[in-house]
């Protein structure tokens, strides 16, 4: 996918240099930029602002990793003409849709430039056959360290100066005054995580969704229900004895799972280990309104969650 990616990305530039123009200059209808995640909609409308009309493929809730495109999406993508992606083999069920919605459209993919985490021995014996494609590009949520949403603000930034130069002071400025609050954000994720002592600074989570956050702020994940960077897969009895070992002998005392997640197996685990369920997370998907209404709300409520479960 990610070769068809380039590929029309590339076949884009010279139409969206010279037609990409927004409402407030030309009188029209303003563009429709479109995002495959509602946490990528959100961010996008941070450095938009109101020379574009921003909307999410997925609808809140929606997990790329088991999303089953309907036929609305094709003609969302068809009617759109910028769509923002996470890339790293994230949005791996929309090939199809691209091929089928035709015509053209700059493609911005908001994780160029980093480098993602690949899967160690652990979870490489977690990966079952049909899945090694979706894994071979590594690590895909980037998004949960802050961070590292700085080069996907400046990403999308750049392709949305691309599209629409008569916007590109507009977008540096909204770009510069959104990483300022990320940069904020970084900052209040530290002070909230030294609540927490060192010893306990322990995830389990559902799936390996927080590596890139536990890196950022001395967290060690110490092993996952369904032991790959995907929710579409299912432990063995061997990775869940084996999970099970790794709690009692590290003295983790949570599990956390995103809201969207099947409990069953978690539940499961605490029941064998006495540990505690943490249900309410949110890891894929804004939610329309409190708790996690923008990205920077999903964040927060993610952090206090961890906070509140392990100081």
């Amino acid at each position: 996918m990610r070769r068809l990616l380039v590929l029309l990305f590339i076949n884009t530039l010279a139409l969206s240099a010279c037609g990409g123009k927004p409402a407030s200059d030309s009188g029209t209808t303003a563009p429709v930029i479109l995002t495959s995640t509602t946490f990528l909609a959100d961010i996008a409308r941070n450095v938009a602002g109101d020379r574009a009309r921003v909307e999410s493929l997925l609808p809140v809730g929606a997990d790329p990793h088991t999303y089953e495109a309907t036929p609305s999406d094709v003609t969302k993508i068809a009617e759109s003409q910028v769509l923002i992606l996470n890339g790293i083999e994230y949005e791996h069920f929309i090939e199809a849709l691209l091929e089928n919605a035709g015509g053209e459209r700059l493609i911005i993919i908001a994780s160029d430039g980093l480098e993602p985490r690949q899967m160690g021995e652990r979870e490489e014996e977690g990966v079952h056959e049909g899945e090694e494609e979706e894994h071979e590009a590594g690590d895909p949520h980037m998004w949960l360290d802050p961070n590292l949403i700085i080069t996907y603000v400046e990403n999308i930034r750049a392709g949305l100066t691309q599209f629409d130069p008569q916007g590109a002071s507009t977008y540096q400025s909204n770009a510069d005054a959104y990483v300022a609050q990320l940069k904020d954000l970084d900052t209040w994720i530290q002070e909230q995580v030294s609540q927490i002592p060192s010893e306990r600074r322990l995830l389990v989570t559902n799936h390996e969704a927080l590596g890139y956050f536990a890196e950022r702020y001395g967290f060690t994940v110490i092993g996952t229900v369904i032991q790959s960077f995907s929710s579409n897969s299912s432990p063995s009895a061997q990775q869940m004895a084996e999970l099970i070992d790794q709690i009692e002998s590290s003295g983790a005392p949570t599990i956390f799972l995103d809201a969207g997640d099947n409990p069953a197996l978690a539940q499961q685990i605490a029941d064998e280990t006495g540990v505690r369920v943490v249900t309410d997370l949110h890891l894929e998907s804004l939610t329309d309104g409190a708790p996690a209404g923008t990205y920077l709300d999903m964040i927060k409520n993610n952090v206090a969650q961890i906070v509140n479960a392990l100081k």
